[in-house]
C-alpha cells in the first residue's frame, strides 16, 4: 500500500509540474545578429538585384539581463536593398530552446517579419506560437539590431 501511495504522489507531483509549465509565455528581447558564412550573389543584367543566403549567429538580450543565443540560416531576394527574406532559427535559452521559421521584408532600410514556432525543448517542449521581427535603430556596422517578440504556447493551453 505504501508503494502505491508513493507512486500516486509522484504521479500527481509530475502532473502538477507539467501543468505549471503549460501555458502562454511572451518573450521580448533585443537581438544582435552577425553573418558567419554568408554569400551574396548579384544577378546579371539587373542593377542592384541580389540573392543571398547563409548562416548567421545572434545574441538575445532581455531587459532583465537574461541572454540567449540564436543560430540560423537566412535567404533573401533584394532589389536595391528592398525585398523579401526567410529562414529558420533556433534560439537557445537557459531553460530550453525554440525553433521557428520566419518570413519578412525590407523596405526603406527597415525590416519587419513574422515567426511561426515549429518546436521546442526543455521548458518550451512541444511549443507552438508566433512572433514578430522589427528592426531597431542600430549604431553598429556589420551587425543587425532587431526587436523580437515571441508568443510561445506550450501543451495544455
Amino acid at each position: 500500500m505504501r508503494s502505491a501511495s508513493y507512486f500516486l504522489s509522484a504521479a500527481l507531483a509530475a502532473a502538477a509540474a507539467s501543468n505549471a509549465l503549460a501555458g502562454e509565455q511572451v518573450l521580448e528581447f533585443k537581438l544582435v545578429t552577425k553573418p558567419i558564412d554568408f554569400k551574396v550573389t548579384e544577378a546579371a543584367n539587373i542593377e542592384g538585384q541580389t540573392i543571398a543566403s547563409g548562416k548567421l549567429f545572434g545574441v538575445a538580450v532581455f531587459k532583465d539581463g537574461r541572454i540567449g543565443v540564436k543560430e540560423f540560416v537566412n535567404s533573401s531576394d533584394m532589389l536595391k536593398g528592398s525585398g523579401s527574406f526567410f529562414g529558420y532559427s533556433t534560439y537557445t535559452f537557459e531553460d530550453g530552446s525554440i525553433t521557428a521559421r520566419y518570413t519578412g521584408a525590407v523596405k526603406d532600410g527597415k525590416s519587419t517579419g513574422e515567426y511561426t514556432v515549429l518546436s521546442g525543448t526543455g521548458a518550451y517542449a512541444n511549443a507552438t506560437g508566433t512572433g514578430t521581427i522589427e528592426s531597431a535603430p542600430n549604431p553598429f556596422k556589420g551587425v543587425n539590431l532587431l526587436n523580437i517578440k515571441l508568443v510561445i504556447k506550450t501543451p495544455g493551453t
